[in-house]
């Protein structure tokens, strides 16, 4: 009966959410038919963008990140051959083709794309938690942005100079309330529905369509059924990078096209907002939520003349579709969509029985010594370019110890962790600067307006839970750039340089040294709490919530409460990094197109997490350096995008858990050699290895055997402690 009564909502609910966006947008602003026509039309290129992001997340139940870049290569492809005056490498055989050609040269681009894409990097992490095939993504994404930067010599183009535009096939021109479409916005009102309309069709009638639906539903039940599933899964890329070559390339002709780039963070956020509102599932409610932002978008940006507005409402609508939304629990759906956490190992302590061995104590003496010899020296052989670069690095680490509480051991994926940083940034710059207070103060300040903010935005995103969480937080971030630190809208944001502060009302802090200096002991400090968090009875809830959610609210725990906490503590972190970061570079930069807090930042600080390893504080640490070095020290933008792209998928492969599980087990092996040297017997070093694997003597093999089969060394075991 429930069910039955849910059926004419879901029979009306896309009509429902159009007529709600746009009645919302008319009423508001008053946009004219013109801008309304104009917004359904970016809303339904941006619609293309959102179906296919929900057709990779019901065959995957992965955010694909990577949804732009798939349709930049076969795009900017079709735009080069379409240029008459090519000079490259390429044969002027395929140069200064017609336009049908062009394009059905750039669809089979696409399609071997999609092909080669799923088949030798998507397939490899078949077996991987969804978190990880998720940051992946972002991977490819980048390897495809240093590809589509790589291939403009190849057609004769040294730099972004003198690039060719987009020429349509005709010629067409019609006014409509006060505004001209031409002949790439017709194409576009002929192309995007023909596109959906046969999506709806193929999934509803053709066999693979009906594949499609299977495995999105129960994977494992569709192979048993002898549906292929690998095959139906690079069917379904295939046609999400068709939808991305379809989509860049038209928005080529309507907004013009950047080469080298897909359509940007921003412009995802809009397609993630609209598949949220969708449910990841509904393919005519994501739709509809697509061309209903878009009028709104076009409706704030025609009618006050400033676009950056539309993120604030984006978010806004992103909160209430969330809050409205009933969560299913306990669907098989949602199980398996939810994040398997087995990945998201800590450093585990020596065992108890070689800490106090002399060659234990000798390394690890010497493993400190050496670190504190390279921390503490820094500032005596770095120049003060490289020290400004260690002070960032540090920034980040510190950010990324916030995303280890947060995401590593409470559960939570955060995409929008550089937003917390940015208000605590401009909070702190505010008490500096407009109240002339010490940076002690604006440190704690700044730090519990990131805390409270990070709680607020906790609400909602706890409801909603699993990867609707990252979407949250990443809409979140373009607000917070667009809208929340816009000086138009808050005159207390700081826009002048900042002057040096002090600290302890008597610490001038004016040289890069001293910086270095502050920011080393925030991070000893934040790793302090951290671990000190962890230790904790609420720490322990937290990897409980974690990894058995149903089991740990059975013992009364308010989870909620818990949860919040966790968010809280995450915040406070961030944006302590953040009053460090905005004082050291001594400005907020309001300019939303180059912000060090902008989504984009977000999600490279995300990358740097789960390359060091998400709940591991020492990997954090390996992640950032080994990304921001990269980052700075990297003369041309396709090796950055190419070093942290194939890095970060070379980490993946190899050690999912990170680096910092990486020299975990390099660690304990050598504590294994170590332990058979002497003969002892170390039951969470023998944990993983079968007795009869065990290179030792048939008297040690023997104690072992009969060690492991006692009970409490069984328990032991496996809990591997």
């Amino acid at each position: 009966m429930k069910r039955l009564a849910e059926l004419p909502w879901r029979r009306f609910e896309p009509f429902i959410v159009l007529v709600l966006l746009v009645g919302f947008s008319y009423l508001k602003w008053d946009p004219s038919l013109g801008i309304m026509v104009k917004g359904a039309l970016l809303g339904s290129l941006s619609a293309l963008t959102a179906v296919g992001i929900a057709l990779i997340y019901r065959a995957n139940r992965v955010i694909n990140f990577a949804q732009g870049d798939l349709g930049v290569v076969p795009a900017q492809i079709t735009i080069l051959i379409m240029a008459a005056d090519q000079k490259g490498d390429i044969p002027d055989v395929f140069t200064g083709l017609p336009y049908a050609i062009a394009v059905a040269i750039g669809l089979g681009i696409a399609i071997l794309l999609g092909f080669i894409v799923e088949r030798t990097i998507i397939n490899r992490f078949k077996k991987a938690p969804r978190l990880i095939l998720t940051v992946a993504t972002i991977g490819v994404g980048q390897l495809l942005t240093a590809l589509a930067i790589y291939m403009l010599p190849w057609f004769g183009f040294k730099n972004m100079a003198g690039l060719p535009s987009l020429e349509p096939p005709f010629e067409y021109s019609r006014e409509i309330g006060g505004l001209i479409f031409d002949e790439s916005d017709f194409i576009v009102f002929l192309v995007v529905p023909a596109l959906l309309i046969g999506l709806a069709l193929f999934l509803r009638y053709s066999p693979y369509g009906i594949a499609i639906r299977a495995s999105a539903e129960r994977s494992d039940r569709a192979a048993t059924l002898g549906v292929p599933v690998p095959r139906v899964q690079t069917v379904v890329w295939v046609i999400a990078t068709v939808f991305a070559f379809v989509a860049v390339f038209l928005s080529a002709g309507v907004g013009g096209f950047t080469f080298g780039a897909a359509l940007g963070v921003p412009t995802l956020v809009v397609a993630l907002a609209a598949a949220v509102i969708g449910r990841m599932e509904r393919f005519g409610t994501i739709t509809a939520a697509a061309i209903g932002l878009g009028v709104l978008g076009q409706s704030v940006y025609l009618s006050t003349g400033v676009e950056s507005q539309k993120y604030m409402w984006i978010f806004f609508v992103v909160v209430i579709a969330l809050l409205t939304q009933r969560r299913s629990r306990g669907s098989r759906i949602e199980d398996q969509a939810v994040t398997s956490w087995q990945f998201a190992k800590e450093m585990r302590p020596i065992p108890t029985e070689m800490r106090k061995l002399t060659e234990v104590r000798v390394a690890v003496w010497v493993v400190l010594g050496l670190c504190a010899v390279a921390v503490l020296g820094l500032p005596a052989v770095l120049s003060n370019h490289d020290l400004s670069i260690a002070v960032n690095t540090g920034v980040i680490a510190i950010i990324g110890v916030s995303l280890v509480v947060l995401t590593g051991w409470a559960g939570h994926v955060s995409l929008g962790q550089m937003a917390f940083a940015a208000i605590g940034g401009a909070v702190g710059a505010w008490v500096t600067q407009s109240q002339g207070l010490d940076l002690g103060i604006a440190i704690l300040v700044g730090g519990i307006a990131g805390a409270v903010t990070s709680v607020i935005i906790g609400i909602p995103a706890a409801r909603a839970g699993g990867l609707t969480l990252a979407v949250i937080t990443l809409t979140f971030s373009a607000a917070v750039i667009f809208w929340v630190l816009n000086p138009t809208y808050f005159s207390w944001v700081p826009t002048d340089r900042l002057e040096h502060p002090t600290l302890f009302g008597s610490i001038e802090i004016n040289t890069e040294s001293r910086y270095y200096w502050v920011m080393l002991g925030i991070l000893a400090i934040s790793i302090a709490m951290a671990y000190g968090l962890r230790r904790s009875r609420t720490g322990r809830v937290l990897i409980g919530l974690r990894d058995n959610p149903r089991a740990t609210e059975a013992y009364g725990i308010n989870t909620i409460r818990t949860t919040l906490v966790a968010f809280a503590f995450s915040g406070f972190l961030a944006a302590m990094a953040g009053v460090i970061y905005v004082q050291h570079a001594r400005t907020l930069s309001d300019n939303a197109l180059n912000n060090p807090f902008d989504a984009a930042s977000s999600l490279r600080v995300f990358t740097v997490v789960v390359i060091g390893g998400l709940a591991s504080i020492p990997g954090v640490i390996l992640g950032a350096l080994y990304v921001f070095t990269i980052q700075y020290y990297m003369p041309l933008p396709q090796l950055r995008f190419l070093a942290t792209g194939f890095g970060l998928l070379i980490v993946l492969l190899i050690t999912p858990a990170g680096l910092g599980a990486a020299v975990t087990e390099g660690r304990d092996a050598a504590l294994r050699w170590l332990a058979r040297k002497k003969n002892l017997l170390v039951p969470s070093l023998l944990a993983d290895r079968r007795v009869d694997e065990l290179d030792a003597s048939p008297e040690m093999a023997a104690v072992v055997a009969d060690a492991l089969e006692r009970p409490e060394i069984e328990e032991s075991v496996e809990l591997g402690t």
